[in-house]
């Protein structure tokens, strides 16, 4: 049966679009409780709440969808036809993402999130999409409050704090092994609440065999799926909000341990506040703080008339000058944001 009904949540920019479109376009004006606007085009009628979600009914509400709403409003093929150009993105599986990796201050986080076809439909309608595309911590927060809402438990967190994130990357080297490992994790912890979970997508960030390497008793028989721009999955989308909302939580948590806001990314903004941090509380504070391997410890450190042998064995290992493409993930490469059973925090031990 064909679906004749869609509702979509619009952010404040797709409103305006949709409002003077309707306004400026061949559509008839109805009334609706509680609608900003609403209109009505043969066989099809459309409604925007004060809430921002939108409500298109009717026998040519497909059409409209298509041919209106993704080209004119929202900028983008979404809705309505997802299960036939990917159907595995609504069959059973979980997705998985992380954030933190390109963030000088605050930690690692990886989240998994287990979706079906009816959990699917559901984060669709709440325009769940991957976290970079959101601008507010407040919004992705909210967001990712909903998303547990409907996941009923079914994901799992797996945060890497500053201290734990440097005794790994001295042991591991490689920040993709860390992420590796952190995936596994994240895996293994949402099979305890979903055995039967048969696929985990997540994005390509480093070969295969490094997740199947760290998983255990529990992850040894699910089929791994690593694929570019793997956020375009609803259940990577989930993931990618849940490890944004941990992630900038716990740095917001950390700036306010040192009664200084520490920014997001490497930038100029983060080398003051680290040179901040440094005068107000040692520079040994940047192994509880960062992730020590990045070039920007030794710029914060040198400015303050230090080393790194003041960080402690934690704190020696340096990030390897890249030898692979410009795309290619890298220990200070930039910003990636895109979580709950296991949390290291700053004193977790890995």
């Amino acid at each position: 049966m064909q679906q004749n009904s869609f509702t979509i949540t619009l952010d404040s920019d797709q409103q305006d679009r949709l409002v003077g479109h309707i306004q400026t376009g061949n559509y008839q004006p109805v009334d609706v409780p509680h609608a900003v606007i609403a209109a009505d085009i043969p066989n099809c009628r459309i409604a925007l709440f004060k809430s921002g979600k939108c409500l298109v009914q009717g026998k040519a509400a497909r059409e409209w969808v298509t041919f209106t709403l993704e080209p004119l409003i929202l900028k983008e093929a979404r809705l309505g036809y997802e299960s036939v150009v990917d159907p595995e993105s609504v069959s059973e599986h979980m997705g998985v993402d992380e954030s933190g990796k390109g963030d000088f201050f605050g930690p690692m986080v990886i989240a998994a999130a287990y979706v079906n076809r009816e959990r699917v439909e559901q984060l669709r309608r709440m325009n769940v999409r991957d976290s970079k595309s959101i601008t507010s911590d407040k919004r992705a927060w909210d967001l990712a409050d909903e998303i547990q809402k409907q996941l009923k438990d079914q994901y799992a967190v797996v945060t890497i704090g500053p201290r734990a994130y440097n005794r790994l990357y001295a042991s591991m080297r490689n920040v993709n092994r860390i992420l590796a490992w952190g995936h596994a994790r994240a895996i293994e912890n949402l099979l305890e609440k979903v055995p039967h979970c048969p696929r985990a997508v997540s994005d390509q960030f480093g070969p295969k065999r490094q997740i199947e390497q760290a998983l255990m008793k529990h992850g040894r028989h699910i089929e791994l799926v690593q694929r570019p721009k793997a956020e375009s999955d609803p259940a990577v989308a989930a993931a990618s909000v849940l490890a944004r909302a941990a992630f900038t939580k716990a740095l917001k948590r950390l700036g306010e341990q040192y009664a200084l806001t520490l920014p997001k990314g490497a930038s100029e903004k983060v080398r003051e506040a680290a040179g901040e941090l440094i005068a107000r509380h040692g520079p040994e504070t940047l192994v509880d703080t960062a992730k020590c391997h990045f070039r920007t410890t030794d710029l914060v450190l040198k400015a303050a008339g230090a080393d790194r042998r003041v960080l402690g064995p934690e704190g020696q290992a340096v990030s390897k000058p890249s030898t692979r493409s410009p795309a290619s993930p890298a220990g200070n490469a930039p910003v990636r944001n895109e979580a709950g059973r296991r949390n290291l925090g700053n004193e977790g031990s890995a």
